[in-house]
């Protein structure tokens, strides 16, 4: 039996607003994070990510009461992240209303915090974000970043995810920063080669622009499709990605 594709708006929130730019940069203000949540529920998302995009350069933790807030507003999967360093971030996060964290650059400082959520919560709570910027200096071509894409680190974005669904993370989120608020589409090669090396969900991120731009995502292997200032901006909704998921032969709810 196959898979509903899930269509996810995401909340990139900072200083308590949700903003969005192009390549991680120029970031601008896009809305008020509550606002959109509450759009999106009624629109039909299937799940809901917030992510904090400046608490770990801050080095602080995500904003629990705004998480709260956002919770409030959906009765969909809410997946959180950005500052989540242990267990103690984890519980206090799901007890304001998320469903699934997000782990990034706190993962790759120490990998066996992947373990120790999977272990504790499951690893249908943890979503592994990557921030992937092309490279000459891996295998693959791609290498995962931290702190919001700006820092590059040594690993290869393939291998890194191989290595933490070994240790438990139970999603793959694929943000490409090359395709960032570019509008041009998806990264496809980057989606088809996670896809090949994943035996988990594989989250496509970056680049969205036109409702043309979501069936090729899932046809490099996608099983579930996010987007941010397209939808922030009022250019399609939610919808509109469904229905022409629909048109080119997909499950979509």
């Amino acid at each position: 039996m196959s898979v509903a594709i899930r269509v996810i708006p995401c909340l990139d929130v900072a200083s308590g607003r949700v903003v969005k730019g192009v390549n991680f940069e120029n970031l601008r203000d896009a809305g008020d994070p509550v606002e959109l949540a509450a759009r999106y529920g009624e629109q039909g998302a299937d799940e809901l990510t917030f992510l904090d995009v400046t608490a770990t350069v801050d080095d602080r933790s995500t904003t629990y009461e705004m998480v709260q807030r956002v919770a409030e507003q959906v009765f969909i999967p809410l997946t959180v992240g950005g500052g989540v360093r242990s267990n103690e971030d984890v519980a206090r996060l799901l007890g304001h209303g998320a469903d699934k964290i997000g782990v990034n650059s706190a993962a790759i400082a120490r990998p066996a915090l992947i373990g120790e959520i999977a272990d504790r919560f499951g690893a249908q709570v943890l979503v592994l974000s990557l921030d992937v910027k092309r490279s000459r200096r891996t295998p693959s071509g791609f290498v995962v970043t931290t702190h919001g894409g700006r820092t590059e680190t040594d690993l290869d974005a393939l291998e890194w995810a191989a290595q933490a669904i070994e240790l438990g993370a139970g999603e793959l989120l694929v943000n490409s920063i090359d395709a960032d608020g570019t509008k041009r589409g998806f990264d496809l090669e980057l989606t088809a080669l996670m896809r090949g090396r994943s035996s988990v969900p594989v989250i496509a991120s970056g680049g969205a622009g036109a409702v043309e731009h979501f069936a090729p995502a899932v046809a490099a292997g996608a099983d579930a499709v996010l987007a941010a200032s397209v939808f922030h901006n009022g250019e399609m909704t939610i919808a509109e990605v469904k229905h022409a998921l629909a048109a080119d032969g997909r499950i979509v709810r």
